[in-house]
């Protein structure tokens, strides 16, 4: 029977984390996926710990990622877009919990909207496993071009791992094999800006796991890989967004502030020439990004007096 669901997890150096996450993933309720499980060159035992899944249950299969993709997350991502049978598609992570009911849930809520993708909660838990629970599942929100905003400033915050997708909106589009930090934020901005609707609900459906060695740790350990790879994120959006005609003055105002967290590597710079502005908007912009450290002063200072 075709798998309805392709699940895609890139993997490298995670054998102590990667047999619970399989096994989560083999406790679904919804049954009918596939999940390909894709090497990103490790040098440790996955291979081994994992064949006994690999042997008693085919909808796993554990693959290499071929040299025509760039090394990383995204190039991982694509191979499996490519090659993916499933009518919906699912990125999960290599050290992380599944609640057993993560693909029927959204499955029943994308079916009953008949939207592009549905958006859950996730949770973080570092030694104790999570505790699952059965709850109501609430739509809280639509999610849309008239609402992209909130995931720009990442108020709602499409991780790479809570969202079941209908196929069709990767037709055209994947990662950015290049970045190696904030591509599925960069790539789900696209998706969204391209037309497509979905749906957030209120469950929790899956639990990321704490520890050093994330990418998301090093991001916020100042990993200078991770910070210039969210600098070139920040200035493909500035593009997409350009493209589109959907680059307001209140995006332009939050990428700017960004920038100057970015200025070892010329961000505000990028996105001025990015953006091709006349004399007057770019004296403009640049007056805007010279004086936002005065005015972030002023408002904590103003802050400090009236509490």
């Amino acid at each position: 029977m075709k798998p309805q669901v392709t699940i895609i997890m890139a993997t490298y150096n995670r054998a102590h984390f990667i047999v619970e996450t399989l096994h989560s993933i083999q406790q679904q309720t919804f049954q009918n996926w596939e999940c390909f499980i894709i090497d990103d060159g490790g040098t440790d035992n996955t291979k081994e710990v994992i064949a006994p899944i690999l042997e008693q249950d085919s909808r796993f299969q554990f693959l290499k990622r071929p040299d025509s993709y760039l090394k990383g997350l995204p190039g991982c991502r694509n191979f499996g877009l490519d090659i993916a049978n499933g009518a919906y598609i699912i990125f999960f992570d290599d050290d992380d919990i599944i609640h057993p009911d993560n693909l029927q849930l959204s499955l029943s809520v994308l079916n009953q909207e008949q939207l592009a993708f549905c958006h859950y909660q996730k949770k973080s838990f570092e030694l104790e496993n999570p505790e699952f629970k059965s709850e109501e599942c609430k739509i809280l929100q639509k999610l849309n071009a008239d609402n992209l905003h909130d995931v720009v400033i990442q108020q709602i915050g499409l991780a790479s791992c809570t969202v079941l997708w209908d196929k069709k909106c990767f037709e055209t589009i994947r990662f950015k094999e290049e970045l190696l930090y904030a591509e599925e934020w960069e790539c789900y901005i696209r998706i969204i800006s391209s037309g497509f609707q979905g749906v957030i609900i209120s469950n929790t459906l899956y639990f990321n796991r704490k520890h050093p060695n994330s990418n998301t740790a090093e991001f916020y350990s100042n990993n200078p890989i991770r910070k210039k790879s969210k600098s070139d994120a920040v200035l493909l959006v500035v593009s997409n967004l350009k493209d589109k005609k959907i680059l307001t003055n209140q995006f332009l105002r939050h990428f700017i502030q960004m920038a100057y967290d970015y200025k070892e590597f010329n961000l505000f710079s990028s996105i001025i020439t990015t953006l091709e502005l006349s004399g007057f908007l770019k004296l403009k912009w640049q007056l805007f990004y010279m004086f936002f450290p005065v005015r972030l002063y002023l408002y904590s200072l103003k802050k400090k007096i009236v509490s």
